[in-house]
């Protein structure tokens, strides 16, 4: 006997909420935690190990930290957290009062006190049968099901049999292997809550969950690898050649998809702000080739901050705000860029994407010297240097530094910084994996390891993050290693963000025809200007022929051999046609005897005097005994 039951419902309603609350609750929590008291400076990267550092780390502190560091996604799931959890609540406290879920009790059904007798019992059902009859409530399952149960719950207490299947198993219609109630609230069957129920049905089913799967659609289908647009590959590929020059690649990042909506001018008001702006970095600023007004904000905001004039009482709050924006996407779309080249085959174009991602990390620009990296270094000092590389000046005594006019707290964090910023070394060889011979012959497999060690790390200690005043946010140090021919084709490309003091590198391909080959091995920071090298790889490819012949050992041969699985259910399957056509030759040969029963008395005797003759000859050719059975027919 099946019947709805809220208790049931609440239990069933309450254990599936839970499953949203609860890790709900702790996430939120969580991240509560995290935005307040929870994380640490040196988790959001808010190090100042200079002077320069402190303002970068103040500002990550400010952006890191705090309720406004949780986004809009945060306070929806929290209200619905608070709404699914009053709910909750409330289906505990209905459970509280409703008790168990609903067993069989005729008493409770006839609403009787326990143990009323025969006639409290056929007055109670006498009244409540004709409360829930079908025929006075037309179109009312609720009704119609309180009306049998009413029916069964009277059986119960009249029928002796009934009765005795009661008290005994619970129920009046005997033992059941399972006892069912619909968890399901009762006001479902509530014929005036029909138009509701459907109606949200609909809304669900047709509006709600087709929306939600089309919106995940169309947000999954714009981005590619990295959660880089589709629209902003599309972009590079068409921006990108082998002509492309570092000076033309802000505006190619100004033009990525993730922008554009952002950089759309609002006003007219915009246009003098970008003009005046526009006035400021025209110099370092190459003349743009599209006239596109979402183009030139965001390559007027990129040259700013090259030219490190955020600053600028021209650079209002709004574009402040715009310009941190694409600062936070540029690692992601730079490696895009630098995808994109691989693609494409273009390697100086790939040093140059390289390149600019140094120039977006401290805020340097073309003419800008390498010494300006440096804390408190500005045209007038570093031009006191000059001549001198950032590679150079790392390795110049303290006493050699020119470092007049600064402070002695000053030169305290140009000596820090240049023990931050990393010192590097380059080994190669080339090899074959599992070959004794250092020798490489046309078609093998081998290696280019490039081993880079920092050596102005101790032993066992870990590169930290860059040291990138002007860049807001924390950057972790990598290197890209590229191996490419003299023609400009990238054989291979690859970042690598190991933080040992020294790690390895191989990069594999197959050894081509017998000759000299020479290659440009690139090792490129992806933080810093002025520490790459390029390194010369020459791969001697000899002739395969001279090789000694291989042998197959026995015991390899043996293996080859051996059949496989394949060949093993092939054969069996061979096997059964061949005693199939066995079958079929001895059909042959007893109807061969059978032929040769019925020939005479004298032929018979002819054959056998045959057979013997040829016994005594010595004769086995089966095509012999085929023509002596013809000669015998013949006779």
């Amino acid at each position: 006997m099946l019947q709805y039951d809220n208790t049931a419902w609440n239990f069933f309603a309450l254990a599936w909420i839970s499953l949203y609350i609860v890790p709900s609750w702790y996430g939120i929590i969580r991240k509560l935690y995290k935005a307040t008291i929870g994380t640490s400076d040196q988790d959001i990267g808010a190090v100042a190990r200079t002077s320069d550092e402190e303002k970068k780390a103040a500002l990550l502190k400010r952006n890191a930290k705090g309720l406004k560091t949780l986004n809009q996604g945060f306070y929806v799931n929290l209200g619905i957290t608070v709404a699914l959890t009053c709910l909750a609540v409330y289906l505990s406290a209905s459970i509280g009062e409703g008790g168990e879920v609903n067993s069989f009790d005729p008493f409770t059904i006839l609403d009787v006190p326990s143990g009323a007798d025969l006639k409290v019992i056929k007055k109670a059902y006498k009244k409540m049968s004709l409360k829930w009859h079908p025929d006075k409530n037309p179109n009312n399952p609720a009704a119609e099901a309180k009306f049998m149960m009413v029916a069964k719950a009277y059986e119960a207490l009249t029928d002796a049999t009934a009765k005795e299947n009661y008290e005994k198993y619970g129920n009046p219609d005997g033992k059941q292997s399972l006892e069912v109630s619909i968890g399901l609230p009762s006001w479902l069957l509530d014929s005036d809550n029909r138009n509701i129920v459907l109606m949200a049905y609909l809304i669900i089913m047709v509006g709600v969950i087709p929306f939600c799967v089309w919106k995940y659609y169309s947000n999954s289908s714009k981005y590619g690898e990295k959660d880089v647009m589709y629209n902003t590959y599309s972009w590079y590929h068409h921006s990108l050649d082998e002509s492309t020059l570092v000076k033309s690649l802000p505006e190619t990042l100004a033009g990525s998809a993730e922008f554009r909506e952002r950089n759309m001018p609002k006003d007219v008001s915009e246009k003098s702000q970008i003009q005046k702006l526009l006035s400021k970095v025209k110099s370092v600023m190459q003349k743009p080739t599209h006239n596109n007004p979402i183009l030139i904000k965001g390559n007027v905001l990129l040259h700013t901050h090259l030219s490190r004039q955020t600053d600028s009482a021209d650079l209002s709050v709004q574009y402040k705000e715009d310009l941190h924006f694409m600062l936070s996407k540029t690692n992601a779309l730079i490696d895009a860029m630098i995808s994109v080249c691989q693609h494409q085959e273009a390697l100086k174009t790939a040093l140059n994407c390289i390149q600019f991602g140094q120039n977006m990390t401290q805020a340097c620009w073309n003419k800008d010297s390498e010494l300006m990296q440096l804390p408190h270094f500005d045209e007038k000092l570093a031009a006191k240097n000059k001549n001198i590389s950032l590679a150079e000046f790392l390795k110049l005594d303290k006493k050699d530094m020119k470092l007049d006019g600064l402070t002695e707290e000053q030169k305290q964090d140009v000596y820090k910084c240049t023990e931050i910023i990393p010192q590097v070394s380059v080994e190669t060889k080339i090899f074959v994996d599992d070959d004794e011979d250092d020798n490489v012959y046309e078609g093998d497999l081998c290696s280019v390891q490039v081993k880079l060690t920092r050596d102005n790390l101790a032993e066992g200690e870990k590169a930290g993050l860059v040291h990138a005043p002007h860049f807001p946010f924390p950057k972790q140090e990598a290197w890209w290693i590229i191996l490419g021919t003299k023609e400009g084709k990238i054989i291979d490309l690859k970042k690598i963000a190991k933080s040992d003091k020294s790690f390895t590198h191989d990069i594999k391909f197959l050894a081509p025809k017998q000759g000299t080959y020479n290659f440009d091995l690139h090792v490129l920071s992806n933080s810093y200007i002025g520490l790459d090298q390029k390194l010369a790889v020459e791969l001697v490819s000899k002739d395969a022929s001279v090789l000694p012949e291989y042998k197959v050992h026995p015991d390899d041969a043996e293996l080859d051999d051996e059949p496989t699985l394949f060949e093993e259910m092939l054969n069996a399957q061979n096997v059964e046609e061949d005693s199939d056509s066995d079958d079929d030759d001895s059909d042959s040969d007893e109807e061969e005897e059978e032929g040769i029963k019925e020939l005479s008395a004298e032929e018979r005797k002819k054959i056998e005097l045959q057979k013997k003759r040829q016994a005594a000859a010595g004769d086995d050719s089966d095509d012999d005994d085929d023509s002596s059975v013809e000669e015998v027919y013949a006779d």
